[in-house]
């Protein structure tokens, strides 16, 4: 490296190397997370105007266009309104759980980005550290086990108000986490073969050459339909679904108890955006083409948390125009699409990643011919469970389906159909005329 570099990056390793936490000091720790604290809350406060702009524009509605310049009070507006509204208690509430829930869904939230590296070694304070709070060889497990605590945050906050709909929102997003939880996890085990590590900084590492997102391209747009499912967003937003549960979860709680939830929400939106982009979309290294211009590494110093950045409000915009786009599913298809095609799909192209790998270690030569007929044996596969899912037209029960038969109204199933109406093929009700007699009367009444 020349002079000139070594002055312009001083204490930089190389830039596709892991972090290197030799250095680390309290003081740089404490630093780091409360950087990471601020970082997240101003994100949150940004992309309220973001999302409520973009979609605005995307719907063809005004938007927040009043407070202030552009609009960029109105999230100052929001978080003031949250903070002097009244807080109300439900009397059956079990009150400690119902006030516990919440923090635990926002002390989760901000525990996520402790692993991601955003940016390599820099220079802080005369020593040499990188731009991740902490780094652990299962760093990606850590933050799978920390969503999955989070979620006690939802379950519990439905469950402590002994209320109908928070709580069947809180079990819907169960459910829904677990199915999800599933193919992300999956998603994921394809890059720790090829990257040779859990860790997210050498997974970063791993990527100088390639994106994962696009040497494992099925496994990166499983992880994207994943990670929509997983933070509750349209179009998968049925724990919270207003037209039948309110607000889900969130519906008995008000002040700032929803505003922890709300920003918990938000905070995990970002969350996964980092996620995505630290394990397939290269994490903080530069995009391709702008690693080296002149005398510059992009790949080094502060740039990485520039380049960091930009990535995870490129995914955080692409679930923003998911949501003005997309229609909300119904719960039934929600589940099939998780169990019934992102997992086999997500365990198929796991099964042809780890042959891959297997064969990598004993042929060089022919490995595009390998990985040609490995990519068609995976369409194949696809096309036939695609033909097995599709559904075959049953038999019509020959019994008459009773909507009625358990004392409440229940829609019919696949191959049913209601009976015919009692009304159908009734003659139009036209004007009625006075009965003449006591006999007109009775036989009206009879019909």
């Amino acid at each position: 490296m020349s002079s000139l570099a070594l002055t312009l990056l001083p204490f930089a390793p190389p830039t596709t190397a892991p972090s290197d936490f030799s250095e680390e000091t309290w003081w740089l720790s404490l630093i780091k997370a409360l950087f990471i604290v601020v970082f997240l809350i101003a994100s949150v406060i940004m992309a309220l105007w973001v999302e409520r702009r973009g979609l605005g524009r995307i719907q063809t509605r005004p938007g927040p266009n009043v407070a202030g310049p552009l609009g960029l009070f109105q999230a100052f507006a929001d978080a003031l309104k949250l903070l002097f509204k009244e807080d109300i208690w439900t009397d059956k509430a079990e009150k400690f759980i119902y006030f516990l829930a919440p923090a635990i869904s926002a002390f989760s939230a901000f525990m996520v980005l402790a692993v991601i590296p955003m940016g390599p070694n820099v220079n802080m304070f005369g020593r040499s550290t990188p731009l991740q709070l902490a780094d652990t060889p299962i760093a990606v497990l850590y933050i799978l086990a920390i969503a999955s605590i989070g979620l006690y945050g939802t379950v519990l906050g439905g469950w402590s108000t002994r209320s109908t709909l928070p709580l069947l929102g809180s079990v819907r997003s169960a459910a829904q986490v677990i199915s999800y939880e599933l193919s992300m996890g999956l998603s994921l085990v394809s890059v720790f073969l090829v990257a040779g590590s859990m860790s997210t900084s050498e997974i970063v590492a791993s990527q100088h050459s390639v994106w994962w997102a696009f040497a494992l391209l099925p496994a990166f747009i499983v992880y994207l339909i994943s990670m929509v499912g997983e933070v509750n967003r349209l179009p998968f937003d049925l724990p919270e679904a207003e037209g039948e549960l309110v607000a889900g979860h969130m519906t008995e709680y008000s002040s700032m108890k929803f505003g922890w939830y709300y920003l918990s929400e938000y905070i995990n939106m970002f969350n996964v955006s980092a996620v995505a982009t630290t394990v397939f979309f290269g994490g903080w290294h530069a995009p391709f083409g702008l690693s080296h211009i002149g005398f510059i590494d992009f790949n080094a110093g502060w740039w990485g948390l520039l380049w960091f950045t930009l990535k995870m409000w490129f995914f955080f915009s692409l679930m923003v125009w998911v949501r003005g786009t997309l229609l909300r599913f119904r719960y039934d298809q929600f589940m099939k699409l998780g169990w019934k095609v992102l997992i086999p799909i997500s365990l198929v192209w796991l099964v042809i990643v780890a042959v891959l790998q297997g064969v990598r270690m004993w042929v060089t030569d022919s490995l595009l011919v390998i990985t040609g007929g490995i990519v068609a044996v995976f369409l194949v596969i696809m096309v036939i469970l695609w033909l097995v899912d599709n559904p075959v037209k049953e038999k019509e029960d020959t019994e008459p389906f009773d909507p009625f038969a358990g004392g409440y109204p229940v829609p019919p199933l696949p191959g049913q159909q209601l009976p015919p109406s009692p009304r159908a093929g009734r003659e139009p009700v036209g004007v009625t005329t006075t009965p003449t007699s006591s006999t007109d009367v009775k036989e009206e009444r009879d019909e």
